[in-house]
């Protein structure tokens, strides 16, 4: 059975999906859009992937754990309402473990950087276990009150990905291969 990763879908230029700092480079105004998510926290871009020998800004996210039940939770709490999820998916069988590992967040809003312990090589066999939200993540999404940050993804796994990854690589949530823009 195939093991799935999950993006968040979105514009893409070019020929691959790329990390901030290059996108810095190649798009500055995606830059921009991609970098306005950590204006309240900043100092997140440089934060250490260790086993990646990397930063937060060099790496493609992506998660082993299916959107659906994490928006679910969040409505739960009363916090957003009802969403169409729009997301990509990738065969993790496609992704090289000498340039991917898995985060293991554990949501503490005062961490930071995430300890080294909490990294963990990559296959895809360690993604595929790791595809159920945990009860605590969706008890916490559940519970949010008015004033806390929704940050979705607080203490889902992440599956961090060192430097570009080709856009033919994923589909829609549909099944559809992702269409690229052009630019020029």
């Amino acid at each position: 059975m195939t093991t799935l990763l999950y993006k968040a879908a979105g514009q893409v230029r070019g020929d691959d999906i790329l990390p901030l700092n290059q996108l810095r480079v190649h798009y500055p105004d995606l830059y921009e859009r991609h970098f306005a998510k950590y204006a309240a926290r900043p100092h997140r871009v440089n934060a250490p992937v260790y086993p990646l020998d990397c930063t937060w800004a060099d790496v493609v996210f992506l998660s082993p754990v299916h959107p659906a039940p994490i928006f679910e939770a969040l409505q739960e709490s009363g916090r957003i309402g009802p969403v169409v999820i729009d997301y990509w998916t990738i065969d993790a069988e496609l992704l090289d473990p000498a340039t991917t590992c898995i985060l293991l967040k554990r949501h503490d809003p005062e961490q930071r950087p995430q300890p080294p312990e909490d990294f963990i090589p990559y296959s895809a066999e360690a993604a595929a276990a790791l595809a159920d939200p945990s009860e605590r993540a969706l008890h916490r999404l559940r519970n949010l009150n008015a004033t806390e940050p929704l940050y979705p993804w607080a203490d889902i796994p992440h599956i961090l990905h060192r430097g570009p990854i080709p856009v033919a690589a994923f589909r829609t949530s549909a099944g559809t291969p992702v269409v690229r823009q052009r630019i020029g």
